[in-house]
């Protein structure tokens, strides 16, 4: 019989954290699951280390070329048999009772509810993969939780509510099989979840499940990533934005100052004035938080030298 839920974890040279990451997942209180090892082109001893796992519910998958994240879950999604999906990092660590408690919530949410999400808490290692002093912060952060009433396409395209490793998804929530963008090599949930918002509800809960770690080599570190990421997400959701001219706006302002900082001055200069004109009083009130930000980081820096 197919198992009630499919575990996707996409995973490259991370053979040094992933045993823990797996066993979070295969010790959950909740057991009727397969847990999809996709190995994104690992050159370490990956493969060694998912054989020494044991467990009959455990598949492997190799791609020969690494891919990255989305494309690793992609191929994970294409194999998986459940009724529900959820996704693992490959460095990070599930709390004991996350599938059991997210199945609960499901059965309380009205039907057209196609995913569940909680939060987690972040911590830092350093470049030997020692933890670091403590935590670092919840994410998302709670006071920003979505609410299944309000305008959740808006808040998916201004905002990711959705950490991956986070939520329980139903099979049938997004029409497409294929459900991340492989061009995106950061910020693809995000970008994911802006497309989710469109199909299906969204429930969250600001309960932590997940024990994440920013790793210094993890993909939320590496800015240019994001951006490319960021630029995926607007080339996807067009259409949607257009209803948002303040969201859109904001957007290219942001986009134009990351070029600005990575010195591509002619692009930098093609957006901003393209968020200008998708909404004027948006970049004025962009401009004017901006230069509130840095009369304070003046002041504090003069007191400081003072």
């Amino acid at each position: 019989m197919a198992p009630k839920i499919s575990v996707i974890l996409p995973t490259f040279n991370r053979a040094a954290t992933l045993p823990m990451a797996c066993q979070s997942v295969l010790d959950q209180s909740f057991g009727d699951l397969e847990l999809i090892i996709v190995d994104d082109g690992s050159s370490d001893d990956t493969a060694a280390v998912v054989g020494a796992l044991g467990d009959e519910r455990v598949r492997y998958i190799r791609q020969e070329t690494n891919g990255g994240a989305a494309s690793a879950r992609n191929k994970g999604l294409e194999a998986a048999k459940g009724e529900f999906i959820a996704f693992q990092d490959s460095d990070d660590m599930w709390l004991p009772g996350k599938l059991a408690a997210q199945l609960a919530q499901f059965e309380t949410l009205p039907d057209d509810v196609g995913v569940v999400t909680g939060s987690k808490i972040v911590y830092g290692r350093d470049e030997n993969w020692n933890y670091g002093d403590g935590k670092v912060a919840c994410a998302p952060p709670p006071s920003g939780r979505l609410s299944l009433e309000e305008d959740q396409v808006k808040r998916c395209l201004s905002g990711n509510r959705i950490s991956l490793q986070n939520a329980l998804f139903r099979r049938t929530c997004y029409p497409d099989p294929e459900w991340f963008d492989p061009c995106a090599k950061a910020n693809e949930d995000w970008e994911f979840s802006a497309r989710l918002g469109q199909h299906t509800r969204i429930y969250e809960d600001v309960k932590p499940l997940v024990l994440a770690f920013i790793s210094p080599d993890s993909i939320s570190t590496q800015s240019r990533k994001k951006f490319i990421g960021l630029i995926r997400m607007i080339k996807k959701n067009r259409q949607q934005l257009s209803r948002y001219n303040d969201i859109h706006a904001s957007h290219l302002i942001r986009i134009g100052r990351s070029l600005y900082r990575f010195g591509k001055l002619r692009w930098a200069a093609r957006f901003i004035l393209a968020g200008i004109r998708v909404s004027p009083i948006t970049a004025v009130s962009m401009a004017s938080q901006a230069a509130r930000h840095f009369c304070s980081r003046l002041t504090r820096t003069a007191i400081g030298n003072g």
